[in-house]
């Protein structure tokens, strides 16, 4: 085997878990040249030489010549994501005997040592402590005997000392989660044209000078600003909206100016205008007192334009209202690309909950994937504060503010996670109808043939988008459930949402109606767009005939419009990729017939009333866990209640329960309580008597 002391290499992306952990990720045949076995010290020449313990990529990152490493290896070694480096393997490290560092004065040697335990250090050395609350704190390594690199343990006499002033770069690329392909549309508008001006001089074209963020509330557009200026060394200066109002004519034109001044002088720089739809709305809907905005929008523009030919000032925006923005900013040459930040799928899920928990000591049942598959529609800042109320369950189980609390005993459990989520409504669906499914397929007795159905049209399209793409056949867009009252369709979309591991919107008609002209529309168009945001999604329509009823039939006009809207929607102007639309109702003769055509609503199902055999396995379903006595006769009870439907058998248990329950008295002891025949032939009697009175 030929031995390579050094091997060039290209430094990229570390995955969110080896933050902070001094390990450099490379292929396997990176490390076979370089003869570094798993676990080796490697040092990273960059424009200063750092450590990091030799791991393989994983098996989708491999690639020769990449070296895989956290923010924190890249700050110690001096380079950037992109960047040349050379690496070679170090002799094995001893301990250190003495390390003193340099960072906030309330962190002790003792809370340290367990971070630093396996992170080869050097004299110098910049180190990332990660808080339980997925903050992290900088320290700097000021004195190492010896120099390094060595690692801390148990046996180094440690000290930790205050260091006065913010760590300016702290946000890294692996701060971020499930926003892979974001930044790199960004890093290419904002890092190239600032890293490499020569090769836009030498292409002869101006490098951009905007990019326009958008997206839901808690995605993460000021985070990703604020991280790729740490991470391009760039010059950073962020305007808040509102902040350069101000009420003297001409001072707010003149801060403006100002920050552009300024950023000009320290370029290379990036400007970021955070809620920009409140300094820059559409003059044309500015009324004749807003003549603020309107001059403060003409200055913007002004010194965008004043931009040309520099390449050094890129300029970010964030809002989560890009339409309410004047149009004059949003051509190229000001903001050159807009990229909407959606909210995360599964994966980019996983992948931020595994930063906020990375510091975190979970329990061993614990999944990041199951919580992953379990949180849709949560933004970034929701799964922060799902893994923040999860560590404070935790401590509310373990004592609360107790004096006797010991801290070191402290884990979060999937009960901790669970707990939390009941108290947290996903941003992405907050401003729906949004409705949490309860149902699985075990409580649906007697629908077995419809199950199967609902499983081929709405859950393989879901969960197997591929199949379809592969084959060239565009999925279900809808599929329309029709019976009689009572016969589970609304508990069939519940399920289907519960075993899919989707998110579901529940809408019932009605509640889109108002008494203003075009309101309605406008609700049912937010609804369709909240669906695509949060895809994989079912969109649930209950009683689909009051907003849905036949054009000409005298419902009136808001009622043509819905059905005029609802068609427009449903045909994929805008393509709802990943969303199905499932309709309920008993009224099927009242629909308009254009939705009911193939590409709306591709299924029509009937939802029957049960037969016989459905009936003995619905009593069965609902009486489970009810303690029956022997006498009990299904076949017999089910005989008595042909015609039936679903919720009357759930009615006649609940009668049954109550019945027992007024026989037996209020003093009966809980074991005693049994349900009797006689119980279940008083409350069929109170039933048929009460679908009497409803049918006269």
């Amino acid at each position: 085997m030929t031995h390579v002391k050094a091997l060039p290499m290209c430094v990229t992306f570390a995955r969110p878990e080896d933050a902070s952990r001094g390990i450099a990720r490379l292929d396997p045949d990176d490390m076979h040249a370089l003869g570094a076995a798993t676990g080796a010290l490697l040092a990273i020449a960059g424009t200063r030489t750092t450590f990091a313990r030799a791991l393989p990529s994983a098996p989708g990152a491999r690639g020769c010549g990449k070296l895989h490493i956290d923010g924190s290896t890249r700050r110690n070694a001096g380079i950037g994501l992109g960047d040349p480096v050379r690496v070679s393997v170090q002799a094995p490290a001893g301990s250190a005997t003495r390390a003193r560092l340099a960072g906030p004065n309330w962190v002790t040697a003792a809370m340290l040592l367990p971070a630093l335990v396996g992170v080869p250090l050097c004299q110098g050395d910049h180190f990332r402590l990660q808080l339980l609350d997925g903050g992290e704190v900088d320290f700097i390594v000021q004195i190492l005997e010896p120099s390094g690199p060595a690692f801390v343990d148990d046996r180094t006499i440690s000290e930790t000392i205050a260091r006065s002033g913010p760590d300016s770069d702290a946000l890294r690329y692996e701060d971020v989660g499930g926003l892979g392909p974001v930044i790199a549309r960004i890093r290419e508008v904002v890092e190239l044209p600032l890293k490499h001006r020569a090769a836009f001089v030498r292409l002869g074209i101006a490098p951009p000078r905007g990019v326009l963020l958008s997206g839901p509330p808690g995605t993460g557009k000021t985070l990703i600003a604020r991280t790729v200026a740490a991470e391009s060394r760039a010059y950073f200066t962020a305007i808040n909206g509102p902040e350069i109002i101000d009420r003297y004519y001409g001072a707010s034109e003149q801060q403006l100016r100002r920050i552009f001044e300024t950023a000009k002088s320290r370029s290379p720089s990036i400007i970021f205008i955070d809620e920009i739809d409140a300094i820059a709305p559409k003059r044309n809907a500015l009324s004749g007192e807003k003549q603020v905005e309107r001059r403060i929008v003409s200055q913007l523009l002004t010194l965008m334009d004043g931009l040309a030919g520099r390449g050094e000032v890129v300029v970010l925006a964030a809002t989560n209202l890009p339409d309410s923005i004047d149009p004059a900013l949003r051509r190229p040459g000001r903001f050159d690309r807009e990229i909407r930040i959606a909210p995360p799928d599964r994966t980019g899920r996983a992948e931020i909950l595994a930063v906020h928990t990375r510091a975190m000591p979970l329990s061993d049942d614990v999944s990041l994937h199951d919580l992953a598959a379990a949180t849709h529609g949560y933004v970034g800042a929701d799964i922060a504060a799902l893994c923040r109320e999860a560590a404070m369950s935790s401590l509310r189980r373990a004592g609360g503010a107790d004096i006797g609390l010991d801290g070191a005993s402290l884990v979060v459990t999937m009960a901790d996670f669970s707990s939390a989520m009941h108290g947290i409504t996903p941003t992405a669906l907050r401003e729906a109808f949004v409705d949490i499914p309860d149902a699985r397929w075990s409580d649906i007795a007697g629908l077995d043939l419809l199950r199967q159905q609902l499983q081929q049209a709405v859950l393989m399209p879901l969960a197997r988008p591929d199949l379809f793409a592969a084959l060239g056949v565009r999925p279900p867009r809808g599929v329309l459930l029709h019976g009689d009252p009572g016969t589970g369709k609304t508990l069939l979309a519940r399920a289907l949402a519960t075993e899919a591991a989707a998110g579901f919107i529940a809408v019932r008609g009605p509640e889109l109606l108002t008494e203003w002209q075009g309101a309605s529309e406008r609700a049912l168009r937010e609804v369709f767009s909240r669906a695509r945001l949060a895809a994989p999604c079912i969109l649930f329509f209950d009683e689909i005939d009051a907003i849905a009823g036949r054009r000409g039939g005298g419902d009136g006009a808001t009622i043509e419009r819905m059905v005029a809207q609802l068609l427009t929607e449903m045909d994929g102007i805008a393509e709802p990729g990943g969303v199905v639309v499932l309709g309920a109702t008993n009224r099927p003769d009242r629909i308009d017939p254009a939705l009911l055509r193939s590409g709306r609503f591709d299924l029509i199902i009937e939802v029957p009333a049960p037969d016989r055999a459905a009936r003995v396995d619905m009593l069965r379903l609902h009486s489970r866990h009810l303690r029956l006595a022997p006498d009990i006769d299904f076949d017999s009870l089910a005989n008595a209640t042909d015609g039936d439907v679903g919720a009357d058998i759930a009615g006649l248990c609940r009668l049954a329960t109550l019945s027992a329950l007024g026989r037996a008295g209020s003093d009966v002891a809980v074991d005693e309580l049994l349900v009797r025949n006689i119980d279940f032939e008083s409350a069929l009697r109170h039933q048929k008597d009460r679908q009497s009175w409803r049918v006269g």
